[in-house]
């Protein structure tokens, strides 16, 4: 693989400092639900990086499901219009369930997802995210386990698009201009 690093901008996060994150989270999650029956619920697609490499640093057994929900486009701001364009597979009624959000940037998705998915009456129902950003404390939505908070700033890779773009990178960026074409 190439370094990008020149189109891209600011590496803000590291594959390495990704990776040891993602392995503490994973260990902390593993705790928590020790002895219980879990279906972690990636957010695709952005998420999908994120949820694959969690589930396999889990030491707990869980079933997996993907959602998929759209509110910016191909647009570098959310719409603020949210919707799903693929629900979950089966029901979670009863279930412990970790919803695995890959950023919290105005928090208008997750709290619309964790509005839904409460109404399915799941036992439990807690949000792990990769990122959060300021504007998403100002909704105060209870998200259990973060993984590290960011400036405001547009980001990319392990997952984040820009325009479908950059999510194969293995460490997040700041969306440089020159990425952008501007």
């Amino acid at each position: 693989m190439t370094d990008r690093t020149a189109e891209t901008g600011n590496v803000l996060l590291s594959r390495e400092r990704l990776q040891v994150r993602v392995r503490e989270m994973a260990a902390e999650i593993s705790a928590d639900y020790a002895g219980q029956d879990i279906l972690v619920i990636g957010v695709l697609k952005g998420a999908v990086f994120f949820t694959a490499d969690l589930v396999r640093e889990m030491s707990i057994p869980c079933e997996m499901d993907f959602m998929a929900v759209s509110s910016y486009g191909s647009a570098t701001h959310s719409s603020g219009v949210v919707r799903i364009t693929k629900d979950l597979d089966a029901p979670i009624e009863g279930r412990h369930v970790l919803l695995v959000e890959d950023i919290v940037d105005s928090g208008r998705t997750l709290r619309y997802l964790l509005r839904n998915l409460a109404a399915r009456e799941p036992a439990s129902l807690e949000v792990c995210a990769l990122l959060s950003k300021p504007a998403a404390d100002r909704l105060d939505l209870r998200t259990r386990y973060v993984g590290f908070r960011l400036p405001d700033v547009f980001v990319i890779g392990y997952g984040l698009d820009a325009g479908e773009r950059y999510r194969e990178l293995p460490y997040i960026s700041e969306l440089s201009e020159q990425a952008t074409g501007r």
